[in-house]
């Protein structure tokens, strides 16, 4: 094992942190805004993508104070297109959620060899926004 570059790790778990209270942010929007005939599946869709960006949130938040760091108290910009259409949204989503998966990679890869638990989490990370992105892959399929 090598040690663990506490100054670094703290640094990329802030801007996870910062990330994950955008999503927050951006999903309660996305509930708000959707419109049409699928609209209830949808906004509990984006509701349950708030809740988990929130979950994460405290989750790393916790890690951070652990490694006695200072949660940041920031929200990561938040691009938006101004377009509601469904279409938008899910594109806006996808690419939300491809950067947090690199996110969690640069933990991984900071944290790798130092502490299981940090990969360990880390991986479950990862493992958890490839799955966000196929379901979104899947949700924009028909708009093709």
């Amino acid at each position: 094992m090598i040690e663990l570059d506490r100054e670094k790790t703290i640094e990329v778990l802030n801007r996870i942190m910062e990330y994950e209270l955008a999503g927050v942010v951006r999903y309660t929007h996305y509930s708000l805004m959707v419109t049409g005939p699928h609209r209830i599946p949808i906004v509990q869709f984006f509701q349950q993508q708030a809740t988990e960006s929130l979950t994460h949130t405290q989750q790393v938040g916790e890690i951070l104070t652990g490694l006695e760091g200072h949660p940041s108290l920031k929200v990561a910009p938040i691009e938006e297109s101004y377009e509601h259409n469904l279409h938008s949204i899910l594109t806006e989503s996808y690419n939300h959620e491809k950067q947090a998966l690199e996110l969690y990679k640069e933990l991984l890869d900071v944290v790798k060899d130092a502490s299981v638990y940090l990969e360990e989490f880390a991986r479950g990370m990862i493992g958890q926004e490839e799955i966000h992105q196929l379901e979104l892959k899947k949700m924009l399929r028909d708009f093709v």
